[in-house]
This record gives structure tokens, sequence and C-alpha cells, in this order.
């Protein structure tokens, strides 16, 4: 099953090739985000950054570092295993930690849509990483689908909260220019 496991692993090469620079590519863009809006003194406060800035730019980097793993020469599906058990778990806690944040700040009310995009997506793809990687060297077919299913939500939930950023950023900054111009 071995030997089957990394013929599979290799099978998937293109798909992590694609998705693993995606997600580079938004990690860049986002900090061109945060750039532009310490430009025009828009972000908030750091609690406000740590609870939805800062996560997003962790999710886009474990997708990132999955594609990496999926993509090195592995002798064996155990030490991929492995490394995805790792990557479940610190992703959980981090998780946990954000949640901890978004509590915390007292700078922005999140809606239920910041709750399920900030919080509850990812706290999903995490544990379904660490489910995946427990499967994996027994059953790497699902498992290999489950792992990809989860890339593709860690990407979307990137997308989703840099635009959702850039998003508050014009509106905060459009109602303090029209604050100014009045």
């Amino acid at each position: 099953m071995e030997q089957g496991g990394l013929a599979l692993l290799r099978a998937w090469e293109s798909f992590y090739v694609i998705v693993g620079p995606s997600a580079a590519v938004l990690i860049g863009l986002q900090f061109v985000v945060i750039v532009l809006s310490a430009e025009i003194n828009t972000i908030g406060n750091d609690e406000v950054l740590g609870a939805f800035g800062t996560p997003t730019i962790v999710h886009l980097c474990i997708v990132l570092l999955v594609s990496a793993i999926m993509t090195a020469p592995w002798s064996g599906l155990a030490g991929v295993a492995i490394a995805f058990d790792a990557c479940g778990i610190v992703g959980l806690g981090y998780t946990a930690m954000v949640i901890r944040r978004a509590r915390r700040q007292t700078s922005y009310a999140p809606v239920l849509e910041d709750w399920i995009w900030h919080c509850w997506l990812p706290l999903l793809a995490y544990a379904v990483l660490l489910v995946a990687s427990l499967i994996l060297p027994s059953s790497p077919v699902p498992a290999l689908f489950v792992i990809s299913a989860m890339m593709v939500l860690l990407l979307f939930i990137g997308i989703h909260n840099a635009w959702d950023s850039v998003i508050y950023i014009v509106a905060r900054r459009r109602t303090e220019y029209l604050k100014e111009h009045e």
C-alpha cells in the first residue's frame, strides 16, 4: 500500500502546484492591503488585526505549507501523515486563539458572517485535516480527497476574508472622507 500511496501523492501533484502558488499570491495581496490601509490609517488597532487580519495570512500559509508537504519527495505516507497531524493540531490551537481574540477585542462587533468565516470554518478545516491525517496511511484515496477539499476551503476562506478586509477598509475610509467634506 505504501508504494500505491506514494503514487497517489504524485497523481495529486498538479493540484498542489496550482493551489499552493494561488495561496502565495493571495498572501502577497493581503500584505499590500495591510500596507495601504496603514498608510491611510484605517486598519484599526492591534486587537482587530490579530483577530481578523493576521489569521487570513496564517490560513493561506497553511495552504502553501500543505502544498509543499504534498509535493515533497516522501519515502512513505507515515511522514506525510505526521506532518499533517502537526498542521491540524497547530491550526486548531491557533483558531481557538483567534476565537478568543475576536471575543476580547472591543473595536469591532463581529456579525454572524464574521464568526462563520473567521472562526468556525477555519476550525472545521483544521479538524478535517487532523482526521484526514489519521486515516491517510490506511485509506489514502479518501484522505487525499478530504485534504484537497480542506485546502480549497482554506483558500476560499482566505479569499473571502481578504475581500472582507478590503471592503471594510474602503467603507471606513469613505465614511471618514465624507465626514471631512461635510
